[in-house]
This record gives structure tokens, sequence and C-alpha cells, in this order.
């Protein structure tokens, strides 16, 4: 089993949504490859939002979650404010399926978490998962 230290994810995309989909799909391709055509099932996931980091750190504990308690990875991440909150939709994919190049983290690490909007328009993220 792969274990190689902490594992940095940096995303960027023009919504801070979009980024924390990126972000959460770049985390996911740091440790697993996810044949085409293998999603099991599709969840959809409140998220806390009371910062834009809070936003971005609970979306990748509930990825973690997931793997660690139901044997699940997201081959598709969206996530989208509702006037209800935000919303994460993951199509999940049976952790067994998964070729996995990299050791799974285990939890995300506050130091040096950023959620930025970038001042040129768009939106930047950095973190690192513990593994």
């Amino acid at each position: 089993m792969p274990h190689t230290g902490d594992l940095a994810v940096e995303a960027w995309a023009p919504e801070r949504e979009e980024c924390v989909a990126e972000a959460v799909h770049g985390a996911v391709g740091g440790f697993a490859e996810i044949p085409p055509g293998a999603v099991r099932t599709e969840r959809e996931y409140e998220l806390a939002d009371d910062t834009d980091e809070r936003l971005l750190v609970s979306a990748l504990e509930e990825m973690i979650f997931r793997a660690e308690t139901a044997g699940e990875l997201p081959a598709r991440v969206s996530v989208r404010r509702t006037g209800a909150g935000v919303w994460m939709r993951l199509a999940m994919v049976d952790i067994a399926l998964v070729e996995q190049v990299g050791a799974v983290p285990k939890a995300v690490s506050l130091h040096g978490l950023r959620m930025t909007r970038e001042a040129a328009g768009g939106w930047r993220c950095h973190v690192t998962l513990d593994v």
C-alpha cells in the first residue's frame, strides 16, 4: 500500500462551488484511478459553508468519511448553492473497483488551508490531506 506523506491539492475554477468540486475531484485523483462507467449510485449532502474554508473542508471530510465507512469514492462531483445552503452531489463508485495509486487520506489538515477569490476573477484553493 503506497504511502508517500501528505497529499497537497490545489484547485481553481470560476466559481467558489466549482473550485470545491475540483478540489474533491483532485483529491480522489491523488490516490485512486476510477474506471469509466463504474458509477454505482449518487448521493447528495448539505455542506457547512459558514466560511469559504469550512465549505472546502466539509466537502473533503465527506469524501473521506464515505471512503472509510461505505467503501465508496466519488467519480464525479458537483457542488451548487441553493436557497437552503450548499449541496454536494457525488456519483459514487465501489472502492473495490478502483485502482489505488496512492495512500488514502485520513483527515483534512488545517495547516496551510486557503480558499480565496482571485483578484483577476475566479477562485483558488490549497489544502493538505493527512494520509
